[in-house]
This record gives C-alpha cells, sequence and structure tokens, in this order.
C-alpha cells in the first residue's frame, strides 16, 4: 500500500476546506440527493461526499455505507485530490500497487472499483472528492457516467459555495445589528445629553428677561435674546427629531388589522387644530392588515406638515386609496404651498428644508417618512395637483409581501 503525498498547496488547501465551516455537521438532503444520484447514474451501491482534513477522510454524505470517516491514509480519495484536474479512475483495487493491501480492500467495507471527482474550490485547491465505490472491479466506466459524477461534483461545491455565502452574509449581518444598535445607543445618549446645557441656556435667557428687562428697553438685547430662545427651540425640536427618527426606523414591524379611514380621522383629531381642517377621504372605507405603528406615524407626519405649512385659514386634505395583488396606493393632497420642482430629487434628504422660518421645521419628517416606506417595501414620490392646484401631492406604496 502506497500512502497518498500530500499536496504542495496544503496549506491552503486545508484553509480553504475550514473556510467552509463544514467539518463534523449534520446530514443534509442537499447532499444525500446527490450521493444517491451518483451511485444511481453510476450504478454503484456506494457513493460519497469525502473532504480530506489533516489527517482523516470525512463523509459530508454516505450513501450505502454506514462509516462517517476513515483514516487519511488510507482514503482513495486523498490520492484523489493530487490530480484536481482528473478523475481518480481505480478499476480494480486489487491489481493497484497503491491499494492491493489497503484494509478498505482487504476487509470492509471491500472496495474493489473506485471513481473520485476532485471537489475543487474556485480558487483550485481540492478539498475532497463526490466518488462512487464498488465491491466488484469494473472494466468500463463511461465517458458519459464520468461527465455526469463531475457535474454532480459541481453541484457539491455550488453547495458549498452558497453555504459559505450564507455563513457571510450572516456575520456581516450581525455585524451590522451590533454596529447599529451602537450607533443608535450613541446618537440617543448624545441627543439626550445635548438636552442639559440647551436646558441651562433656554434657562439663562428666562432669568435675564425676568430680572433685567428693566435696563435694556431701548437696546437690541432682547431682539438677541429672541434669536437664542428661537435657535434654543431649534435644536430641541432637531434633538427630538433625531431621536423619533432612530426609534422608528429600528423599530420591528408588526402587522395589525385596522380601518384606514378610521385611523386618520383619529390622527386628525389629535392635531392641534384640526378643526379648520377639511379631510376628504376618498375610497377609505377599507381594512387593511399592515404596520399600525409606520402607517399612523406616515399620515401624522403628513397631516401635521399641511396644518403647520398652510398659510390658510381652513386647510384642505384629501387623501385617496387603491389597492391590486401586490401592494397598496395611497395619494395625499393639500392646498398649501406645496414643494417647488427642484426640490423634489433632494426633499427626502437628512436635514433638507425649503425655508430657515420656524424652529420647529427641521428637514426629518419626510426623511421619516421615506424611510419607513422604504422599509414597508414601497416607494414614494411628489408630482403636481390636477389643473395645476398649489398644494402638494405625495403618491406612495405600502407592499403586501409584509403580510
Amino acid at each position: 500500500m502506497l500512502k497518498p503525498e500530500i499536496p504542495i498547496n496544503e496549506h491552503q488547501r486545508l484553509k480553504a476546506l475550514k473556510s467552509f465551516n463544514i467539518l463534523d455537521t449534520l446530514e443534509e438532503q442537499e447532499y444525500d440527493a446527490i450521493t444517491r444520484i451518483a451511485a444511481d447514474i453510476c450504478n454503484t451501491p456506494m457513493a460519497l461526499v469525502s473532504l480530506i482534513d489533516e489527517d482523516r477522510q470525512w463523509f459530508k454524505s454516505h450513501h450505502g455505507i454506514d462509516a462517517t470517516e476513515t483514516p487519511r491514509d488510507l482514503a482513495f480519495c486523498a490520492h484523489a485530490i493530487n490530480t484536481p484536474d482528473s478523475l481518480l479512475l481505480v478499476h480494480d483495487a486489487n491489481k493497484d500497487e497503491r491499494f492491493f493491501d489497503n484494509p478498505l480492500v482487504t476487509g470492509g467495507p471491500k472496495v474493489q472499483f473506485y471513481a473520485g471527482a476532485p471537489l475543487n474550490t474556485k480558487e483550485g485547491e481540492s478539498i475532497g472528492t463526490l466518488c462512487v465505490i464498488d465491491t466488484k472491479p469494473r472494466a468500463k466506466f463511461s465517458e458519459k457516467q464520468q461527465a455526469s459524477l463531475k457535474d454532480l461534483a459541481n453541484q457539491v461545491m455550488a453547495q458549498f459555495e452558497l453555504r459559505r455565502q450564507n455563513i457571510h452574509q450572516r456575520l456581516i449581518n450581525e455585524e451590522l445589528r451590533i454596529k447599529n444598535n451602537q450607533l443608535k445607543h450613541l446618537s440617543y445618549c448624545l441627543a439626550h445629553d445635548m438636552k442639559t446645557p440647551l436646558l441651562g441656556i433656554s434657562s439663562i435667557v428666562g432669568f435675564i428677561k425676568e430680572d433685567y428687562s428693566e435696563f435694556f428697553k431701548e437696546t437690541e438685547i432682547p431682539n438677541y435674546l429672541g434669536i437664542i430662545d428661537n435657535r434654543v427651540e431649534y435644536m430641541e425640536s432637531l434633538i427630538n427629531g433625531i431621536i423619533n427618527y432612530n426609534a422608528i426606523t429600528n423599530a420591528d414591524i408588526n402587522l395589525e388589522d385596522f380601518e384606514i379611514a378610521k385611523e386618520i380621522q383619529t390622527i386628525l383629531e389629535q392635531q392641534c387644530e384640526s378643526s379648520s381642517t377639511d379631510l376628504q377621504l376618498v375610497n377609505c372605507s377599507h381594512s387593511i392588515k399592515h404596520s399600525l405603528n409606520s402607517f399612523r406615524q406616515i399620515f401624522r407626519d403628513l397631516i401635521s406638515n399641511s396644518i403647520k405649512f398652510t398659510n390658510k385659514s381652513n386647510t384642505e386634505i384629501i387623501i385617496s386609496f387603491r389597492e391590486d395583488e401586490d401592494f397598496y396606493y395611497f395619494t395625499y393632497e393639500d392646498n398649501g404651498p406645496g414643494i417647488p420642482e427642484r426640490y423634489w430629487e433632494k426633499v427626502f434628504a437628512l436635514f433638507e428644508k425649503l425655508g430657515t422660518e420656524g424652529a420647529s421645521d427641521t428637514g426629518i419628517g419626510l426623511t421619516t417618512i421615506k424611510a419607513l416606506i422604504d422599509k414597508l417595501g414601497g416607494e414614494i414620490k411628489i408630482g403636481n395637483r390636477k389643473e395645476n392646484k398649489n398644494g402638494v401631492n405625495f403618491n406612495f406604496t405600502l407592499s403586501k409581501s409584509l403580510v
């Protein structure tokens, strides 16, 4: 018996093998199906997916044989990996000087015929074989059978590569999850820590106004103090917006049944100036199953913006609904100043806003809406109202595939 030679690229080969993280894993149907098909095509009682590590061959799948591993020195497959570009064919092990006195030939499982197709990585390392075994010598092993065995070996490697990619993706996802949680925690802490000095500034400005107003009646100081107050209010709104954005965009999606019209009416009633708002709902008397929290946040921000930015005594809001097999479709319109077309591309970007007036206008509201809609598998677009009417026109979708 001749022991198999150690490949020149053994270090790289073992590194490649371990990268699949498959040694000593449980049996899987995908690989058992391949060995069963290989044995059927090649008309052999046994077929194996064999992997060669430092000192053994281990079977990921073993059709027709109970063993799960053997020593590497005895393994036919350990010879096969030294010729990665071709099959190893042993027609009669009793007449082959490498194997005639091998315990796998003289004893169980009495290997007489062997055909092994190397399992090669994309980088060229051979980590094992898909092999078929017979207990009788065989003079013929057709070209069709050889080609089929190679094709099935490629399928084994495709499964290995997919497994490695999935493991890599899970590691990336877990790393992103950890970093996202760290970032969320950091931004939350920073936002809350920033509130303390702002509160101090606001308190000092209040004391100055109350205790020293007589000293600067005829000066510009009251205007300056008003500017400070306005900037503090803006910063507080910005901080609250960031906290809200992080909380909403990182929240889990929970699906619930709810009535569209009822929820929108409730959202409007919760607004401070809802009494001067004319709400028109078109085809909204439907119940849907979706993320109720996200739905409320989207329409709360839209309605709040309409009331905030409409400079008319009466705010008009029109909301329409329709659906098909894949999406829920919503159209939202108001009679406010609208959004000039030159801003349509950037209005959903974080901190982008159309003007500087108003301390509560932070440019986070529409960003939050878009982030939520993206998270729910939909998209949002801005357009013009019909007949060139003033006001905004948002069209957005929510995917039904979440259900």
